[in-house]
């Protein structure tokens, strides 16, 4: 009995001093930082700087900079913050952090002028790639030697939730191979404050192509806008957990594709009723292809579109094999003649070519049909007419572009399940999430985006959606008005002979829109894009342009920094005189001819191409087919010919004068 007791008591302190062990170990921790601290870190000068991390629970932390050292105790989770009080600008420092006997310490540390990058793939774009040529890429890369100049890349993350961590390699010096893959945008502006200010600068790059503004922003201020207040509360509803959000996706995908089925007149269970060859289409709308739908009176609208166009075929060609030739869709395509599908597609940029088998093609009236899957922004075909074709492997060659009938399939706002996609960017708050969140609240002086192609076709919800956002930010970091510069989307697309309506234009408008916000600029591109290009080569004036901004709003120096700006307008004998802010030294054209891209209206709002005239700070616009002319637009399309720029070389930003309903509202 006595030696069982003892045997017992042994076991009892054997497994105290186990236990006591076992919480030794649990309670010490290394510390733990995301890579935003690093060696060759770049911090803010003349700003506090907050500086944080995890350390054993309930521990002391002790942060060292220069002679400043700051104290504090982690909290129950390891979790701990200091803030330390503002620097001026030096490199080759030491920052220390101590927890207990573990130490921590980075070294290069620099202080200058730290700025974040982020938006869509203008902004993501890398100096040397394949995808996106940079002009003169690999000879910028070559010389691009400036250890002051630092560099932070942020991996693509999506998360339903906010979190605190972020992948990155960590801050680098900017050298010939660092840069290759780093936004070229970033770049460029990066070394024009390096070179004028003289003081270490560091660029965050946090972007990720071809997203939407709402999955950059928070959820909390989503809620406040009803077109995303929905959907926020249903991301509420989604598992913690990726095989759940897998499991739901995968459920919720096939209920959305049944109602889309059933949301869709053109299909009646099984049978596709808009493609087949004797559909009465008599009542059907019509529309001129490629174009995107954005553009027309058709309106925006997400969903599917059908399209139909009746064609004769000789008896010589009946039965043969041919190819039907389509544009690029955006963002999916199928298609069928005389009722048989032929194939489909979601490439995008990518001309499609689909093999019509022999027998299907008949003598006299042929049908063919299509239909365009439309996910989000602008819906239709891209392309040249050369890629409307119907031809045969010897010279048959039937042009398809021009007129096609269109009727709407079902509209994206009555498909009330909308599946969660793991993964998928372009879901509201996920980019916020996973690549903003982690990164508050480390100090910097302030944001250049270039984003707004994806939104294009709901411009008119982006005038409160992109405010939204730049105070959703400037919120969460809670360090005022910090500058906040964007690029107008840059010219992009075929040239349109006439004066037309236009999402891209919207979205500039809506754009140039938050500039009422203070301390907001823009850097107009309105003449360094490319009509078959949408990540055009010249990134080089991009950055110095919003350089300019920059060195002139937030760093006082007395340059130039925008093109003119539309301030206000007179009418007067028939015609109307524009004036403008930031002409300088006077308006003129960058062609030295008349003014171009100016069009008038009436109060029936019917534009006409008009004459221009350059007076001083003014344009004075007139036509002999408007006599009472009410409204002018300049470079209103997505791209357009213009010319109007200011003294120092800058464009003009396009514009309106008038408030008729935009076609995205």
């Amino acid at each position: 009995m006595i030696k069982s007791v003892k045997n017992a008591f042994i076991l009892f302190l054997f497994a105290l001093v186990m236990l006591a062990t076992s919480c030794t170990q649990v309670s010490k921790k290394d510390i733990e930082m995301i890579p935003l601290f690093s060696n060759n870190m770049v911090l803010q000068q003349q700003q506090n700087i907050p500086i944080w991390g995890t350390a054993s629970t309930n521990s002391k932390v002790e942060v060292t900079f220069r002679n400043q050292t700051v104290k504090t105790k982690s909290d129950e989770n390891g979790k701990w913050k200091v803030v330390l009080q503002p620097e001026n600008a030096g490199l080759n420092e030491t920052l220390t952090i101590k927890n207990g006997k573990n130490i921590k310490t980075f070294s290069n540390v620099a202080v200058g002028e730290v700025w974040l990058a982020s938006g869509q793939s203008n902004m993501e774009v890398p100096l040397v790639n394949n995808w996106g040529p940079i002009h003169n890429g690999d000879q910028e890369a070559a010389n691009a030697n400036y250890p002051n100049l630092r560099l932070f890349f942020v991996n693509r993350n999506t998360t339903v939730v906010p979190v605190d961590t972020i992948s990155s390699d960590g801050w680098k010096e900017c050298t010939p191979e660092t840069v290759k893959n780093f936004s070229a945008v970033g770049y460029f502006f990066g070394r024009e404050l390096l070179n004028n200010l003289q003081v270490p600068i560091g660029i965050i790059q946090s972007a990720w192509g071809g997203t939407v503004a709402e999955a950059w922003t928070s959820a909390e201020s989503l809620s406040l806008l009803n077109d995303f207040a929905g959907d926020v509360e249903k991301m509420k509803l989604l598992p913690a957990d990726l095989e759940g959000q897998q499991n739901a996706y995968t459920e919720d995908d096939l209920k959305m594709h049944a109602e889309m089925a059933e949301a869709d007149p053109g299909i009646e269970g099984n049978d596709t009723i808009f493609a087949a060859i004797g559909f009465d289409d008599s009542k059907w709308e019509s529309m001129n292809l490629p174009g995107l739908w954005e553009n027309t009176p058709f309106g925006a609208f997400d969903g599917t579109v059908w399209f139909r166009k009746h064609v004769t075929i000789n008896a010589k060609h009946e039965g043969k094999a041919m190819q039907l030739h389509v544009a690029p869709s955006d963002d999916l395509d199928e298609a069928w003649v005389n009722g048989v599908k032929v194939g489909q597609s979601a490439m995008w940029g990518e001309p499609r070519i689909y093999n019509i088998a022999s027998g299907v093609i008949k003598n006299g009236e042929n049908v063919i049909t299509l239909r365009v899957s439309d996910f989000q922004g602008a819906g239709g075909f891209n392309g040249e007419p050369k890629h409307f074709a119907l031809t045969d492997d010897a010279n048959f060659n039937l042009n398809l572009s021009g007129e096609w009938l269109i009727h709407a399939g079902y509209n994206n706002l009555d498909i009330k399940t909308k599946p969660f996609k793991p993964g998928e960017p372009n879901r509201i708050t996920t980019l916020f999430n996973g690549m903003i969140n982690p990164l508050i609240p480390y100090a910097f002086k302030g944001v250049i985006w270039y984003q707004g192609e994806s939104n294009a076709g709901k411009a008119w919800q982006y005038r409160e959606l992109f405010q939204t956002m730049i105070k959703d930010w400037r919120g969460k970091w809670n360090n005022g008005d910090f500058p906040f510069y964007l690029v107008q989307l840059a010219n992009h697309m075929k040239r349109n002979e006439e004066p037309v309506e236009d999402m891209w234009a919207e979205l500039r408008e809506a754009q140039t829109l938050a500039m009422k916000l203070p301390n907001v600029g823009m850097a107009v591109a309105i003449e360094i894009g490319e009509a078959d290009n949408i990540h055009p080569g010249n990134k080089q004036d991009v950055g110095k342009r919003l350089s300019l901004w920059a060195l002139n709003k937030t760093y006082g120096k007395d340059i130039p920094f925008s093109g003119p700006l539309y301030k206000d307008f007179t009418v007067a004998d028939g015609k109307i005189t524009i004036n403008f802010d930031n002409a300088y030294g006077g308006l003129k054209t960058s062609d030295s001819k008349a003014p171009v891209g100016f069009a008038i209206a009436g109060d029936d709002g019917k534009f006409v191409w008009a004459n221009a005239v350059i007076e001083n700070n003014s344009v004075v616009v007139f036509s002999p087919k408007v006599k009472n002319p009410v409204a002018v637009r300049y470079a209103w399309s997505a791209n357009p010919a213009c010319n109007l720029i200011n003294s120092e070389n800058l464009p003009a930003s396009p514009f309106r004068t008038d408030n008729f309903d935009p076609i995205t509202k």
